[in-house]
């Protein structure tokens, strides 16, 4: 009974995310998740705050500072309880940050953001049983951008006393990284003149940490191309950089297996992997 109920569920969560009700399925997707075991608030001016989720036995575990998307104009910690529980079951501890949105904030002050995320969790690791020489940055679409960027350009972790060799490293799910900035999205990066600096594939240079990327060969919303390139560039550089690429998969996909972890096993195998986690 329960299996079949769980199958149900996951059939459900599918069809909405076809259709694109996604809120709708984050909602179904969260229904029994236990809430997180803290929440902060890691940037006061601006009332941002973040979740935290803990592993049942966390000490010197690693630690991922997770950013949703949501095209940089929707989006909340809270939708994404489902991910930080899966990556606490997984032996991290995981950090669900929320940003400023389109139009409370224009590129790149939702980098500028995670940055301040990020010099939190480096700060306060220690307190919730995680590793400070161990932080990753993750993120799906949108959310996979910023990550991306703080570890490509090195000005946002500057500006918070840190470099981007300081991450242990960035999973990016569905990312845009070198992406066209068009009618709907000029209003929120702003300054023409700024757009290519809103693109992680231009910042690349050798001076980054190591990158697991994981896209769905059939995302027809972000292309898999972006993470072919950026995985490219990244190695031709001698950049640690995996690629995990996700056969008939579309743009939600790396989310549907950390729900569902039975649905590509290999997601969360990867990050397990990657992060070192236990």
């Amino acid at each position: 009974m329960r299996q079949r109920r769980a199958t149900a569920i996951l059939a459900a969560l599918l069809a909405l995310l076809a259709g694109g009700c996604t809120r709708v399925a984050l909602g179904i997707a969260n229904g029994g998740i236990a809430p997180p075991d803290a929440t902060v608030t890691y940037a006061p001016a601006h009332g941002l705050r973040l979740d935290v989720y803990r592993p049942a036995t966390a000490e010197a575990a690693p630690v991922v500072v997770f950013f949703y998307g949501g095209g940089w104009t929707s989006g909340a910690r809270d939708d994404y309880r489902f991910v930080g529980r899966r990556l606490s079951e997984a032996g991290i501890v995981a950090m669900v940050a929320d940003y400023r949105l389109f139009p409370q904030a224009t590129f790149p002050g939702f980098v500028e953001d995670g940055a301040a995320a990020v010099a939190w969790a480096h700060g306060h690791a220690a307190d919730y049983g995680g590793d400070p020489a161990r932080v990753f940055v993750a993120g799906h679409s949108a959310g996979a951008q910023i990550a991306a960027l703080l570890a490509t350009d090195p000005r946002y972790l500057r500006a918070q006393g840190l470099r981007p060799r300081d991450l242990a490293g960035v999973i990016g799910l569905s990312g845009p990284y070198d992406f066209v900035i068009d009618d709907a999205l000029a209003p929120i990066f702003g300054d023409r003149a700024r757009w290519p600096e809103a693109q992680p594939l231009a910042h690349v240079d050798g001076d980054e940490p190591p990158f697991l990327l994981v896209h769905g060969d059939a995302d027809r919303r972000v292309e898999a191309r972006d993470s072919r390139q950026l995985a490219a560039a990244l190695q031709a550089l001698g950049e640690p950089a995996t690629l995990l690429m996700l056969e008939n998969a579309g743009h939600t996909a790396p989310l549907v297996a950390l729900y569902a972890p039975s649905r590509d096993p290999r997601v969360l195998a990867a990050i397990r992997a990657f992060t070192g986690a236990r």
